[in-house]
């Protein structure tokens, strides 16, 4: 593991490099979303495994997280600064697949087309805002002009899976809310859940690469 400082016109971002163990196959980019950073349990379960199975995953900060500041900006400058950081994640000369939870998750599909991204890895898309379903993002998603998968909570109260557009790549992360938690009372533990996620991006990585 490894970290570097990306100077971008909304500030430094910041990329933490897990290596693939072996020779890797390509980069799996992973930003995080506006209420929280990389330490989010997807984004860590994805770090930790899918290296060993010949993919580098770079865990993305956003300027405003490495700052320190509370409140994430205005999709624009989220793009702005993941435009900018993008020629970093192509320097090991390997395919870049771009990704995400939630917000993060919106920026990789907004800017995927324009940045060249072989596919777009979508954690806790968030298809509309709570209780507001007329409110749909969903033409963010299918916008992205890259293959694309969405790895979604079954009850996510920012879209349930079965609410996303007829055709849509997904994986279901059954009992999981927003964060992929999952309650106590549910079959799966939280350990189940978070191979659940892995074992569908993997699967679905070794098909794109």
């Amino acid at each position: 593991m490894e970290t570097e400082t990306v100077p971008t016109p909304a500030g430094d971002a910041r990329i933490t490099w897990h290596r693939a163990a072996r020779k890797a196959r390509l980069v799996l980019a992973l930003g995080h979303g506006a209420g929280g950073g990389i330490e989010a349990r997807d984004l860590r379960a994805l770090a930790a495994g899918l290296p060993a199975r010949g993919v580098t995953v770079a865990l993305v900060e956003q300027p405003w997280r490495v700052a320190g500041k509370r409140l994430a900006p205005a999709p624009k400058t989220l793009d702005t600064a993941w435009t900018a950081l993008w020629p970093a994640l192509e320097k090991p000369g390997l395919p870049v697949v771009a990704g995400g939870r939630s917000a993060g998750a919106r920026v990789a599909c907004r800017t995927a087309r324009g940045l060249g991204a072989r596919a777009v890895l979508a954690l806790s898309f968030p298809l509309h805002p709570p209780g507001r379903p007329e409110k749909s993002r969903a033409e963010e998603l299918t916008g992205a002009g890259v293959p694309t998968l969405v790895v979604q909570g079954g009850r996510d109260p920012f879209g349930r899976p079965e609410e996303f557009p007829a055709g849509t790549d997904i994986v279901e992360v059954p009992y999981a809310d927003h964060g992929f938690a999952v309650p106590k009372k549910a079959g799966p533990g939280q350990e189940e859940t978070l191979e659940v996620i892995t074992g569908g991006a993997a699967a679905w990585l070794d098909r794109i690469a």
